[in-house]
């Protein structure tokens, strides 16, 4: 059984591993969301951009192998053959990988992020 420091640790350093691999492989945009308490889904999400669908490719493939390589275990990858957008579920870490004019279209940051108002909603 894994204590809850030690998930923290290892969600902090697979979150790590993924922002190296972002900045190595020169994607653009990349964006950090915080999602502790927010949801159940993951504690960090970080979106990215590729310039075409093969750096999308290119990114993705280096965040799953590291990820292996690292021992975090293989990771669910939606999104591959197309490389419009990719997602790597690593459980506490989302990773989008966007080409622009889709990241565009789906707007994550705004669904997801700070800008997004806290607390209730008056009614």
């Amino acid at each position: 059984m894994v204590s809850e420091t030690e998930a923290l640790t290892r969600s902090g350093d697979l979150r790590t591993l993924a922002l190296g691999c972002l900045d190595e492989m020169k994607a653009e945009e990349t964006v950090e969301i915080d999602l502790a308490g927010k949801t159940s889904l993951a504690d960090t999400m970080i979106i990215a951009s590729g310039r075409s669908q093969r750096h999308v490719g290119a990114i993705a493939d280096k965040i799953i192998k590291d990820m292996k390589d690292n021992g975090f275990g293989t990771a669910r990858v939606e999104g591959l053959p197309a490389c419009d957008w990719v997602l790597i579920d690593a459980g506490d870490v989302l990773v989008h990988i966007f080409r622009p004019e889709v990241r565009g279209f789906y707007n994550l940051e705004k669904m997801w992020g700070a800008d997004r108002p806290e607390g209730r909603l008056a009614g």
